[in-house]
């Protein structure tokens, strides 16, 4: 479907994934692509050179998806609206109150503004941990929701006021679930760090990176390029009007595999040590990647190895310019 001169709000713009969906945005003939961020977790270096193309701004009065009266403005006049805007596992975990006014308050006011404003599509940021760990092999987005999470039951709330809502009021919406996500932009410094960051800080000390019981806990790892294709094929795919994706690469590493990849990459020669199980949520996780193929046209590009060694060079990168 042509997006032509259509006018776009990315919710979380700044952050993470939706930077990178911002940079997809800037090779599609649009007319305005609008950043919606209160830069809690989002940053402003991770859309400087995005702000330097003329039909790219930021919403200058706020970002906060529980200011209803300025996310109301932002979307106003908006054909689509992408919503990543949330609080991550661990924080939803050590803060879920705060995960609630965010993730589940913050996507009603989402969706009810979009359905105000009479928005063409949102695609929303859902997340695998619906599933909760697998019952079976791969996950397909019929399996049922096994999650024991606060941050899965936020995404839960999220999917399902989405399809009530929008199958009410007609707003034409798609939900995608992301495996574990990797890349360049991710965060590394805050409280809250990713397995592979923490993999990579300890060889920054040369330190042994730490597996936590056997290490035979194992995900599907998809690089954020490839996820913010994800988005992009999903707002193109205008002949489907509803529903919820896997966006992951069907494949399938140990935490321990996932180690000796690294250690390969960096060059680094640690052994690394095991200690007794740390705070693991799921141990399987692993989607089942057609249906993204055949209705939205999705498949990931990026192998593990390629991935990593762009995530490193960029982190090494971003270092040297703190």
């Amino acid at each position: 479907m042509n997006i032509q001169g259509s006018k776009i709000l990315v919710i979380g713009g700044a952050g993470f994934i939706g930077s990178h969906i911002v940079d997809q945005l800037l090779h599609e003939d649009v007319q305005e692509i609008v950043i919606y961020d209160n830069f809690v977790r989002g940053t402003l270096k991770n859309i400087k050179h995005a702000l330097k193309d003329p039909r790219v701004k930021l919403f200058e009065l706020g970002g906060d998806i529980n200011h209803r009266d300025l996310l109301d403005e932002a979307i106003k006049g908006k054909d689509y609206v992408f919503h990543l805007a949330a609080l991550w596992l661990l924080h939803c975990h050590d803060y879920p109150r705060s995960a609630f006014h965010v993730n589940i308050e913050g996507t009603f006011n989402v969706i009810e503004s979009c359905i105000k404003h009479k928005v063409k599509r949102l695609i929303y940021s859902s997340s695998a941990s619906v599933y909760g760990d697998a019952l079976q092999i791969p996950m397909t987005e019929d399996h049922p929701f096994n999650n024991k999470t606060f941050y899965g039951a936020t995404k839960i709330a999220g999917e399902q006021m989405l399809k009530a809502l929008g199958q009410r009021y007609g707003l034409n919406f798609i939900g995608l679930r992301y495996m574990n996500v990797y890349g360049e932009r991710q965060d590394y410094k805050g409280a809250y760090v990713a397995v592979i960051m923490k993999i990579l800080d300890r060889l920054d000390r040369e330190e042994p990176p730490i597996i936590y019981g056997d290490g035979s806990q194992s995900y599907d790892f998809v690089h954020v390029r490839d996820v913010a294709r994800a988005n992009l094929c999903a707002l193109k795919s205008f002949e489907i009007k509803e529903g919820f994706y896997n966006v992951g690469s069907g494949k399938l590493i140990s935490i321990k595999d996932l180690t000796e990849k690294i250690l390969k990459v960096t060059g680094k020669t640690h052994q690394p040590h095991y200690e007794s199980c740390g705070t693991t949520f799921v141990t399987t996780r692993l989607g089942d990647p057609h249906r993204a193929q055949r209705d939205l046209g999705f498949k990931y590009t990026i192998e593990l190895e390629e991935g990593l060694r762009l995530l490193i060079d960029w982190r090494e990168k971003d270092k040297k310019m703190i």
